[in-house]
């Protein structure tokens, strides 16, 4: 029988400034840039217009795809080497979607034949990764070294394939530096992982996703053509990157936490410390945007959303369906609160009904998360955190718009990493 767990408890502690941001990667070298997105229309302005758009969509997709691909890498490395082949499947179902999008964005960017080419080389990638897996869960020196040796490989394919797509705006050992961290950044988890150190492969799963997702920005502005580059430097543009990277790393770590406590594994309390530092940044965000006093009151709504997701994780776990339902409750009064603080900040742009729904919505579909891992059907798992990751750029596309340039403009270059706040104290 599962032991129960009383739910950490959370700590609504508050960094009222930021000392740190994220680096957005190295700069791009601005010269000349690649074939604009085709858009068939006649209005020249009009097609002006859709075209910076879809370009401003187009590099949030890419960002967006390549975190994905991180997480979901990580999580199929993570399952191997435990010997979960069930949820093996499903993530590296999930990882054949990633990839498909990435390769018709690739496509969309640079036509059929860049996507053909491109297709192979990172299904190679994901292969060569699930093979390092497997050499650390098999204790198996000379499968890591083939895996390292094509990993190399497949490193040096993909950097030049980005660099060559650059037309020389990337340059070939930058390119090859940023998919090294990559690589250096999954096989070190994985290894980590294996040997039970939680807290560094916790510290190296989110380094990874913020590293890769910002790579996305660093190939669109070498992608892009010049005019496009600009609107990526926009402040409603930076902050809607910036949200959209912090809410899906929010929703990816409380599904990790989740899993952790709905099966009770060991690498609870580094999970817990992983949405921890993603509470940090989101707050963080909230005091740079609307200053402390705002932020204080966010605070303590979001540790409180927080808390109560990984409750219901707790309790279903645990087969406690009135914790499950006080749970719910509770969340519901987050939404409430959290929506009436953060309406104002829009001018109305979006009404407390709308972001209640909207929060309503994300809560939803983790509990359903939770629901369908604690139940084995990971494939429907991995279908609702699909789901929910494109969400969270949703939102944060609304809450970007609502907020407008002024606000938007306060956020530095790179945005928040420091602060406080999320799960803290004593899980078992």
């Amino acid at each position: 029988m599962r032991e129960h767990r009383p739910t950490r408890r959370l700590l609504p502690m508050l960094c009222l400034g930021l000392t740190a941001i994220l680096s957005t990667g190295p700069a791009a070298v601005a010269t000349r840039g690649p074939v604009s997105p085709v858009v068939a229309h006649s209005d020249a302005a009009h097609v002006h217009q859709l075209t910076r758009v879809s370009a401003a969509d187009q590099a949030i997709r890419l960002q967006g795809l390549l975190g994905q691909h991180s997480i979901l890498a990580a999580d199929l490395m993570r399952s191997r080497i435990r010997g979960d082949d069930s949820f093996v499947q499903a993530a590296d179902a999930a990882l054949g979607e990633n990839t498909d999008a990435m390769t018709g964005l690739i496509g969309q960017l640079f036509g059929a034949a860049a996507a053909t080419q491109f297709g192979p080389m990172w299904s190679d990638h994901v292969v060569d990764l699930v093979a390092y897996a497997a050499g650390v869960a098999d204790q198996d020196t000379g499968a890591l070294a083939r895996a390292r040796a094509q990993l190399t490989g497949s490193e040096q394919a993909l950097a030049d394939f980005f660099a060559g797509a650059s037309q020389g705006r990337l340059p070939r050992a930058a390119a090859r530096d940023a998919v090294l961290m990559h690589v250096n950044h999954l096989t070190q988890q994985a290894d980590a992982y294996a040997a039970g150190d939680y807290a560094t492969a916790d510290r190296l799963y989110r380094q990874s996703f913020q590293h890769t997702y910002d790579l996305g920005l660093t190939l669109a502005e070498a992608l892009l053509p010049a005019a496009d580059r600009a609107t990526l430097r926009e402040p409603v543009w930076r902050l809607r990157s910036q949200l959209g990277k912090l809410l899906a790393e929010h929703a990816a770590l409380v599904e990790d936490v989740s899993r952790a406590a709905v099966t009770g594994t060991p690498d609870f309390d580094a999970a817990a410390e992983m949405i921890n530092g993603n509470t940090r940044d989101v707050a963080a965000a909230v005091d740079t945007l609307f200053g402390a006093p705002v932020a204080r009151r966010f605070q303590a709504q979001w540790a409180s959303h927080v808390e109560q997701l990984v409750a219901y994780a707790d309790a279903t776990g645990a087969g406690q369906n009135d914790r499950k339902q006080r749970a719910r409750e509770a969340l519901h009064n987050f939404e409430r609160g959290l929506a009436a603080i953060l309406a104002p900040a829009t001018g109305g742009r979006m009404t407390p009904a709308a972001l209640t729904a909207a929060l309503v919505q994300h809560d939803e579909m983790l509990l359903r998360h939770a629901d369908l891992y604690a139940a084995k059907d990971y494939q429907g798992a991995h279908e609702v955190a699909g789901q929910i990751y494109e969400h969270m750029f949703e939102l944060a596309r609304r809450l970007a718009d609502g907020f407008g340039a002024q606000v938007a403009a306060r956020l530095p270059r790179g945005g928040p990493e420091t602060g406080h706040g999320g799960l803290a104290g004593g899980h078992r």
